[in-house]
């Protein structure tokens, strides 16, 4: 009976009941749609970022993270390939080495850290490959050549064909010196890893630094990003034998984007909690009204017998009736758009070559999941219950004397 005379009263302002409705589906379909665009920027983001420095894991010795000493190696890569290849969800792995070395062309020295790579592997672990902008890649075959930065190249002036000389200390303390004729030059629009970074191939790291073999990281790519906390879980389970070795993910090894990211959260919530307390602003308004309107009629209930918890309940579920319709559309509205520009994506019109150089595509896709349908609407629907709830209370307290003489 409370029930259907809280639909009846709904619709006895069709108007007011639509706009209200419509608010709220508004708000609703924003916050699905926005949420999902927020949450497929960041897998871009971190797509990009961790195929051009770190991978998706990496297994280190402990503590080469926060040391980064030459002598923290892993030193039976083979060992740990073959643990890595049984995994289940990893798609690639490479082997990289790292020292910091002074680098001179014929007038100019600069400090930047010397990464070793294997060229046959790398591409499939990285999108260095792609980033090259002059010059060639590195191939299995190449002896003493180099890819540089291209802001390196620049500070050293040299170009594709000049030769640097590569000066720093080896594993074992010994002096590390060879010459690298530069054999391309990169660009990844980050300056920071254009300017201090050159990649080698990891033999010849391994003969000039004197590794013996060993290597710093051993990069790995899983099927994607979805499955590094359970790759990870597995390879930690599996290298437990190896005690100097640890596993670590992209969030680990990247701290700052991270926290980046979880300040653009922050920035996008107080966003949505504006546009959340407009409409709650608007169901308040509304709700105030149906009181003010209403206030004789619910005099006359209260004196025929009608309880103030009754009447509480039956404004309470008038507003719960409109909420609910309003995000029900909302969510699914906010799901359909979503799904459409997930399947074709949006183009940033005009920004290509500025994204093509942080390795970012032109064609950006929001990313649908259960948290970015879910939270817009249930958070809606609790504003709009709080919102609610102070004008059916108003009710409670209201005088029958007072209320059958307004109006």
């Amino acid at each position: 009976m409370e029930f259907r005379m809280a639909w009846r009263n709904v619709w006895r302002h069709t108007r007011r009941t639509l706009l209200t409705v419509s608010a709220i589906a508004f708000a609703t379909v924003l916050l699905v749609f926005m949420l999902s665009w927020q949450f497929g920027s960041y897998y871009t983001m971190i797509t990009s970022a961790v195929m051009i420095h770190t991978g998706y894991l990496q297994v280190l010795a402990k503590g080469y993270q926060e040391k980064q000493s030459m002598r923290l190696v892993v030193p039976e890569p083979a060992s740990v390939a073959k643990i890595v290849e049984e995994g289940n969800g990893v798609a690639a792995y490479a082997f990289r080495a790292r020292a910091f070395s002074l680098v001179s062309s014929k007038d100019r020295t600069y400090g930047a850290v010397v990464v070793g790579i294997a060229p046959d592997r790398e591409g499939e672990v990285s999108t260095l490959k792609s980033l090259i902008r002059k010059g060639e890649f590195l191939s299995p075959r190449d002896s003493n050549e180099a890819l540089l930065g291209r802001l390196l190249a620049g500070n050293l002036k040299v170009d594709v064909g000049d030769e640097v000389v590569l000066l720093g200390q080896g594993r074992d303390g010994s002096i590390a010196a060879t010459v690298v004729r530069v054999k391309g030059i990169f660009s990844s629009g980050q300056d920071e890893f254009d300017r201090g970074v050159l990649h080698i191939p990891l033999a010849v790291f391994q003969d000039v630094y004197s590794m013996r073999g060993a290597v710093h990281e051993v990069v790995i790519k899983t099927a994607s990003l979805d499955d590094v906390e359970r790759v990870k879980a597995e390879l930690a389970a599996r290298l437990k034998g190896f005690r100097d070795l640890v596993v670590k993910d992209w969030s680990e090894l990247m701290p700052g984007l991270m926290e980046a990211i979880k300040m653009d959260l922050v920035s996008g919530f107080i966003f949505y909690i504006i546009l959340i307390v407009v409409v709650a602003f608007s169901i308040l308004n509304t709700f105030l009204m149906v009181v003010f309107e209403r206030t004789r009629e619910f005099g006359v209930m209260m004196a025929l017998g009608t309880t103030p918890a009754r009447l509480t309940r039956i404004l309470l579920m008038e507003s719960m009736t409109m909420a609910l319709i309003g995000i029900a559309v909302g969510t699914g509205l906010g799901i359909v758009v979503t799904l459409i520009f997930q399947s074709h994506g949006i183009v940033i019109s005009g920004a290509s070559e500025l994204l093509s150089q942080f390795g970012l595509p032109e064609r950006m896709f929001p990313r649908l999941s259960f948290l970015s349908a879910m939270i817009g609407p249930v958070v809606v629907l609790l504003i709009t219950f709080l919102t609610a709830l102070y004008p059916a209370l108003k009710v409670r307290r209201m005088p029958i004397v007072e209320s059958l003489a307004h109006g």
